[in-house]
């Protein structure tokens, strides 16, 4: 761990069995884990089922509007509960003997529960739910979850990283609105796309040479990345890109923006928030959440001519192996935004990223290849240098942007160099160095006082219900 904190990187954890299985057991049980954005389920009885390693989960809205998010698993003989990407339902049946759950997770029924259990005696149906997630939170209309009962809340973990995730999730009152997701697998390690999309500037003048080489932006020299600045706070990072000369509202406008939707960003986005792009001139560009949370944000020429328009991708990295991801891709826009704008926003997405996208393909087949190399006896002996930005001695080549400079919380430095992602990976080093979460068993149906409390615990922004809690709990 010592040789990732100074920014050499065992070139096998991006292809290890071990060190997978050590972080499901620490990096994933204890981080918040993003499952899906509250615009896929607007209304009542509407559910998304996505997984988290091994565990799927129903994201539901209940019937009285709040989100739950629900262990697919029926409390009787362990059967998937609800077997449908998605979709709307007031409750869920178990196809296998047919006990059924409401949306809210309380069993409704429970065949012949007097013939086969003796009723309540036997079986103490009140109270019992579709085992909740431990914790469940939500910023901006993004949900979370989180494997440790005993988490920091939400609100701390992201801690100054909310600073830029508005940026990308909140440009109006009326938040996003997102289509999708687009969903696949590529043969690639997990942490190299999250890395990627946290502060790979330096891949751009390679990797995407064809993307350029074709039109595709208004500015073509591929090297223009290195004039932007790379920040991390709390636990992401991202780049951005320099712009031209101009005020807020002009460089909004330069890369796409109707002065309407710059209006009503600047109702919402604080005079520091605003200053960044404005003063400092700095434009959002892709960034990354530890651990399975990333976005994009580009404006490339979607018509003839030299008029650009901005797209927003939202991205979740589902690992299923030491080699294996399932990338879920999701398209953004801002609810408030004119219909013309959501309907070329969507082409600018299809355009570069996604499972067509041009820039997705570039990168998969970078990503696939380090996860393929990393797998032999030699990537064992090979500390990859991730050193960029540094000299010798640990001193930057670059100087930390001043606070006049860059009004964002956290570190920014103009110019190449890896220092997001060798703070995601020390992030990662931290986590796997954690002891691995110990949780006992819950048992269904029985005295046991330590059996399942009903209904989702949350730390409260999902739950939309005015009900009353007792003990914790979401009465719904």
């Amino acid at each position: 761990m010592e040789d990732i904190r100074r920014g050499m990187i065992p070139a096998h954890i991006y292809n290890d069995k071990e060190i997978f299985e050590r972080e499901k057991a620490t990096v994933f049980s204890r981080s918040w884990l993003f499952v899906a954005h509250e615009s896929e389920v607007p209304q009542a009885g509407d559910y998304v089922v996505r997984r988290v390693l091994e565990d799927s989960f129903i994201i539901s809205r209940d019937s009285k509007g709040g989100i739950r998010a629900m262990f697919n698993m029926c409390l009787h003989r362990g059967m998937q509960v609800c077997r449908a990407e998605m979709g709307n339902a007031s409750n869920f049946r178990c196809p296998y003997h047919g006990w059924s759950y409401r949306n809210d997770g309380r069993i409704i029924g429970l065949p012949f529960h007097e013939e086969a259990y003796g009723g309540e005696e036997g079986f103490k149906k009140k109270g019992q739910t579709l085992l909740p997630a431990p914790n469940l939170d939500s910023y901006n209309g993004m949900i979370f979850i989180n494997m440790d009962p005993n988490a920091e809340s939400l609100s701390d973990y992201l801690g100054d990283f909310k600073f830029y995730l508005d940026y990308y999730t909140k440009q109006s009152e009326s938040g996003l609105e997102v289509r999708g997701p687009q969903r696949w697998r590529v043969k690639a390690n997990w942490k190299i796309g999250a890395e990627n999309f946290a502060g790979d500037m330096y891949h751009t003048p390679q990797t995407h040479t064809s993307v350029v080489e074709i039109g595709l932006f208004r500015e073509p020299k591929a090297e223009k990345r290195k004039d932007g600045a790379t920040y991390w706070a709390g636990p992401g990072g991202g780049t951005t890109y320099k712009l031209p000369d101009g005020t807020f509202d002009e460089r909004m406008q330069y890369v796409g923006y109707t002065a309407e939707m710059t209006d009503r960003a600047k109702e919402v986005w604080s005079d520091e928030q605003q200053r960044v792009i404005g003063a400092d001139g700095f434009m959002i560009s892709a960034a990354s959440v530890f651990p399975n949370l990333s976005f994009v944000h580009n404006w490339p020429k979607v018509e003839d001519g030299d008029d650009v328009l901005p797209f927003i991708s939202i991205r979740l990295w589902q690992p299923i192996s030491e080699n294996e991801t399932e990338v879920l891709s999701f398209f953004a826009v801002d609810r408030s935004a004119p219909e013309e704008f959501k309907k070329k926003s969507y082409k600018a997405y299809l355009m570069c990223f996604g499972s067509t996208g041009m820039f997705e393909q570039d990168d998969v087949e970078n990503w696939v290849s380090l996860t393929n190399t990393s797998a032999g006896s030699m990537a064992r002996r090979l500390l990859l240098n991730s050193r960029m930005g540094l000299l010798e001695d640990g001193t930057r080549v670059s100087d930390e942007l001043t606070a006049d400079e860059f009004h964002g919380p956290g570190t920014a430095q103009v110019g190449y160099n890896e220092a997001n992602q060798r703070k995601l990976l020390e992030m990662w080093a931290d986590y796997l160095e954690k002891p691995a979460l110990e949780v006992g068993p819950t048992s269904v149906g029985t005295d046991n006082p330590d059996g399942i409390r009903p209904l989702t615990p949350t730390n409260g922004s999902c739950d939309h219900s005015k009900d009353a809690t007792v003990n914790g709990a979401v009465l719904a």
